[in-house]
């Protein structure tokens, strides 16, 4: 077994240092917490309500989800949230409290959206519209509005991208709102999928407008992402009278019932925690600064040696044409259609974005050389 266990571990480690297509940051380390893995850690039931079963780290849980309303620019008395598995999690929650609201709305979100709110929509039985995209992949809001225009009778969710999947887009709240008031639409709930910029984009200049200072009801953000981790997890907060409305006590284990699943993890709390304590406002305000510095130097890299590169703004996502197969394999870059991208999560350094430009110089010679054979 231990044989199996350390090839396990040989090859993640290997594929660890080569990746660069996912926004997986790699300069953690939770060895301290390694006593914590010969226990059973449950945050059974809602964050905010002791359980029957003692064996948990909900105080860590509520201190994590009080430094992420802060940033958020709201408080605990407006706001509730809990630690998930994971943005998937975090935007199921949103789009669930948008049903139980609005039971009659249609949900409004861009061909960019991540994969898995498709499924969500689906598992919610929800009836939704996809709008299109624009080029660098922020929502077409021309589109959205002449769809808008055939159903302002109708509640409307609305399903924003606080940075998409391939290229970092951010879909504007101010045009939401100057559609919502030119229709006059007065059921409306407004859920934001910060997966990965949630923890950027509150330290950017120009801010995108996507906290609860400008009104939104949820916002999903995933902490294995910008923060790391060995496992997925992620926060979703909630305006807290929309969790209220389905918060209902569970006798069994003696606390309220207001989360996706019941037994939920203990240990990424204690990871989340981890971090904010080391880094706080200021460490995330350098390290998206830092990580800014690598995506530029980046961009800059591909566009000398011919490659055609771009960012949305100062986005941390360098969009490229898609590079051969092998390529894509060896650095392990998502693609779609034409297009791969390189996200500078931190713990990617320039060294191995200079090992990828000498990659894509080779390749590129050795298709010049054999062009001009042919």
């Amino acid at each position: 077994m231990k044989d199996r266990i350390d090839k396990i571990y040989k090859r993640i480690s290997e594929h660890s240092d080569s990746f660069l297509g996912y926004p997986l940051a790699k300069d953690f380390s939770y060895q301290e917490f390694a006593p914590f893995l010969d226990l059973c850690i449950n945050n059974i039931g809602d964050p905010e309500s002791p359980s029957t079963l003692a064996i948990d780290t909900k105080d860590i849980e509520k201190e994590c989800v009080a430094f992420f309303a802060d940033i958020l620019s709201t408080n605990m008395k407006e706001t509730w949230g809990y630690i998930t598995n994971g943005g998937t999690e975090g935007n199921l929650y949103g789009l669930y409290l948008a049903r139980e609201s609005f039971p009659e709305a249609v949900v409004y979100y861009s061909e960019s959206t991540h994969y898995s709110v498709k499924k969500n929509l689906h598992l919610l039985n929800i009836k939704n519209i996809v709008v299109r995209s624009q080029p660098n992949g922020e929502m077409d809001y021309d589109d959205l509005e002449q769809i808008i225009s055939f159903r302002r009778d109708k509640p409307a969710i609305f399903f924003l991208n606080i940075g998409t999947t391939m290229t970092e887009a951010v879909d504007k709240l101010d045009e939401i709102k100057r559609i919502i008031h030119k229709y006059a639409i007065k059921d409306y709930y407004i859920h934001c999928d910060a997966a990965f910029l949630g923890l950027i984009a509150p330290f950017i200049e120009p801010k995108p407008k996507f906290d609860f200072a400008e009104g939104v009801d949820s916002i999903a953000i995933s902490g294995h992402k910008f923060i790391g981790g060995p496992m997925p997890s992620g926060v979703v907060l909630v305006k807290r009278n929309h969790r209220n409305r389905i918060a209902h006590s569970v006798s069994y284990i003696g606390a309220m019932d207001t989360t996706i699943t019941g037994s939920r993890n203990g240990l990424t709390p204690l990871f989340i925690w981890s971090f904010i304590q080391k880094y706080g406002k200021q460490g995330l305000i350098e390290r998206a600064r830092n990580s800014q510095k690598v995506s530029a130097y980046t961009e800059k890299r591909l566009k000398e040696i011919g490659i055609n590169a771009w960012r949305n703004n100062d986005a941390l996502t360098v969009v490229l044409d898609k590079p051969s197969n092998a390529l894509c394999d060896k650095y392990q870059l998502a693609s779609e259609g034409n297009i791969a991208h390189v996200i500078c999560v931190p713990g990617i350094e320039k060294v191995q974005i200079d090992l990828f430009i000498e990659d894509l110089k080779r390749e590129k010679k050795g298709a010049l050389e054999e062009a001009q054979l042919v």
